[in-house]
């Protein structure tokens, strides 16, 4: 039987990445790994749910209401809990400490809605990162997978993918496009690229 590597996925809120990333589970497009574990932030995330539809436990650990280091601990012991390999983070807007990402090195991937370095870093996520791109009026976007370090390069990338702005677009048109054309099949091929790495390994 094939080994596979244990994933759990970081989520704060829709969990359209999340949803991604179990399809292409179920498609059998991800061989070498096995979603485990969904972590949400906040016990509002609809991820959770969309874990639940899909047969995959999940878990509230509410980061408002916890310091950093009670968060980061509660994430740790139920990651040992599931013997969980890599993490995933797919729309998960809570900042992990230096000490908390040493201690997974290699091993915990991000996708960022942009072409890193453009509009990167504090205060882009979401929609905020499609409006500015508008904004600044370029013709291309996208998405990059990367690996998440405790240097402030932010670690290696492992994909990217362009994706075309159109005159007529919105944020919200722009939004899906790059979820479609982009984080949406750049996150399963990069998680299975790492997790054939760490059964092979």
């Amino acid at each position: 039987m094939l080994k596979r590597a244990r994933i759990a996925v970081f989520v704060s809120g829709g969990g359209t990445n999340l949803e991604a990333l179990l399809q292409a589970q179920e498609r059998g497009d991800i061989p070498h790994g096995e979603i485990v574990l969904v972590c949400a932030s906040n016990e509002t995330a609809y991820a959770l749910t969309r874990a639940a539809d899909h047969g995959v436990p999940g878990v509230a650990i509410p980061k408002k209401l916890l310091t950093q280091e009670a968060f980061e601990k509660t994430l740790s012991l139920k990651l040992a809990e599931y013997r969980v390999d890599l993490i995933v983070l797919a729309g998960f807007l809570s900042i992990l400490s230096e000490a908390f990402v040493r201690q997974w090195p290699e091993r915990i991937v991000n996708v960022h809605p942009s072409l890193i370095p453009a509009f990167c870093g504090k205060g882009y996520y979401g929609l905020k990162v499609h409006e500015s791109a508008l904004a600044r009026g370029v013709k291309l976007t996208g998405a990059t997978v990367h690996l998440v370090n405790e240097i402030p390069d932010g670690g290696r990338i492992l994909a990217q993918k362009a994706v075309d702005i159109l005159p007529d677009d919105t944020a919200e048109t722009l939004q899906r496009r790059v979820m479609e054309q982009a984080e949406w099949v750049l996150l399963p091929q990069a998680t299975e690229l790492l997790c054939k790495q760490i059964t092979e390994s």
